[in-house]
């Protein structure tokens, strides 16, 4: 019993590593990710604000900032700065990540996410 007890703590947070508590993001591939961004210029622009708030300086950027865009209430408060971790999780699932938020679109392939994400980074600042 005191050999489980020193040890427990170790093990449950290598557990907890292994399980997926925490991500790890997979290398992008810019130029698929600019193919894949054709998708979302439905909505979005690098430069210019349409259905969707534009792009450009998203890294780094409050969630809901862009001065002359209208956010719904659940993005503009949800407190969220973008980087590849959070921009992956919002391109997984909008609605899960930010309940409220007025996104739909997302993207199903890991890789797919990280290209995008590494087209933004590349091409959005």
């Amino acid at each position: 019993m005191k050999f489980a007890r020193k040890w427990l703590p170790a093990f449950l947070m290598l557990a907890a590593i292994f399980f997926g508590q925490t991500r790890a993001l997979a290398a992008g591939d810019a130029s698929h990710g600019e193919q894949l961004y054709q998708g979302c210029q439905d909505c979005h622009s690098l430069d210019t604000n349409d259905v969707g708030p534009k792009h450009r300086g998203v890294f780094g950027r409050k969630a809901g900032s862009v001065p002359d865009y209208s956010y719904s209430a659940a993005l503009k408060s949800s407190g969220i700065t973008w980087t590849d971790n959070t921009l992956d999780q919002w391109l997984t699932n909008p609605q899960k990540f930010v309940p409220g938020s007025e996104m739909f679109y997302h993207l199903d392939s890991a890789q797919d996410r990280a290209d995008v994400i590494e087209y933004l980074k590349q091409r959005a600042k």
